[in-house]
């Protein structure tokens, strides 16, 4: 009978995994028994010798992602297994509305460890289906993912493209295919969130393609939007101009560093507002600008890339935040309202929200806080894993 490669944690070691902390750290490995290798099958045991988990390797500082809390068959995470926790992750999405909506058809299918799937995320985009493996093991499973994504969907599903180039280790990457499409071929979809029409290129845009998590934070952002003149900056693809406008926003102005990005916002902006006079776009670096433009505005939407990866760089993160911060609300005008974020997982709320209030003493400013924000619920967070709670957001009533 085939066996399954054990991994013996020290002693001590084993709390989180026993509250089902989805991860465990090559610190806390005591020893290894049996060949392992890059997304390799592994049981987690305690130093007593009592199985605690089943999960996939790698060479890393998360040395394992649990997969499952009980004995797998040796040696195997079958196709029943995919088929059972992508299920699973459907029939949340279902349950949510989100599966079958008229008004908005992309979401986030699986979340990686908020869907006890740890490395594995899933974009849906009007019946396509996006796919990042952030491990290894996750890979090696791929041909079983695919399998039950077309099973679940089934005549529903246009394509599955594979897009884990820069989210998977350079050297597996260069020995791998990791990008290109599993089923079909639709290189674009327009999508609809909430009314909204938005250009969907999987192949070139960041990410998946869309920043499927701010939808009810844009949505938030028109109730807000109706005659004001509004910043966005980071702007991306445009998803939060394009709901000010919506909302009878009386000037937009988006901002980003990339002039890829700000042809994608324009696209979205004509797809949606033909001829639109209101509108501008604006390449430049967005502390810089705000700093150089004395224009003031009613609301500012500030929504950068994650300033910190690592918490050895956190401290400059916190720092960039409040820079940013700063020089934004001084610019905005009395009775102004900021929509801030950080999506820097290592810098959790109460850091953030004293930052920001950090940002408004320096700026000599009075703020009241009127929302605070997170990610929807189709990007659930594991009870038993507070980092994946990752984007934090505020609005805040500038005085």
């Amino acid at each position: 009978m085939q066996t399954v490669t054990k991994i013996i944690l020290k002693s001590g070691k084993d709390d989180a995994v026993r509250r089902f902390h989805p991860w465990v750290f090559s610190g806390a490995i005591k020893k290894i028994e049996g060949p392992v290798y890059d997304g390799g099958l592994v049981e987690v045991f305690s130093n007593k010798d009592q199985y605690l988990a089943t999960g996939l390797y790698q060479d890393a500082s998360i040395a394992v992602r649990i997969m499952d809390f009980a004995p797998s068959r040796p040696g195997e995470l079958g196709q029943d297994f995919w088929l059972k926790k992508l299920s699973a992750a459907y029939n949340l999405r279902a349950m949510l509305g989100m599966t079958d909506s008229e008004s908005t058809n992309v979401y986030r299918l699986v979340h990686g460890e908020g869907d006890q799937l740890p490395g594995l995320i899933i974009d849906h985009y009007n019946g396509n289906l996006v796919v990042q493996a952030h491990a290894v093991g996750i890979h090696l499973n791929m041909k079983f993912i695919a399998q039950s994504l077309q099973q679940i969907y089934g005549s529903k599903l246009k394509s599955i493209y594979y897009k884990s180039s820069d989210t998977l280790p350079g050297n597996f990457v260069s020995e791998k295919s990791t990008e290109g499409f599993l089923f079909g071929d639709n290189p674009k979809e327009i999508v609809i969130e909430n009314g909204h029409k938005f250009e969907i290129d999987y192949i070139r845009g960041q990410k998946t393609g869309f920043f499927i998590d701010q939808r009810e934070n844009r949505q938030l952002l028109a109730h807000y939007s109706a005659g004001k003149k509004v910043l966005n900056t980071f702007c991306y693809s445009g998803g939060f101009s394009v709901y000010a406008l919506k909302a009878g926003a009386a000037h937009v102005e988006s901002l980003d560093s990339s002039k890829k990005a700000i042809e994608l916002t324009e696209k979205n902006i004509e797809l949606n507002f033909p001829g639109i006079a209101n509108h501008e776009v604006i390449v430049a670096d967005a502390l810089q600008y705000i700093r150089e433009n004395d224009q003031v505005r009613d609301v500012v939407v500030l929504d950068p890339p994650a300033f910190a990866k690592h918490t050895n760089v956190r401290h400059n993160a916190v720092q960039g935040y409040k820079r940013l911060n700063a020089e934004a609300i001084r610019k905005i005008a009395p009775g102004g309202i900021l929509f801030t974020f950080s999506c820097s997982q290592v810098v959790n709320m109460g850091l953030f929200k004293s930052t920001v209030i950090a940002a408004a003493i320096q700026a000599g400013r009075q703020a009241k806080i009127l929302h605070q924000m997170s990610q929807p619920a189709d990007h659930p967070i594991n009870a038993f894993h507070p980092e994946g709670e990752y984007l934090k957001g505020l609005v805040l009533y500038i005085e």
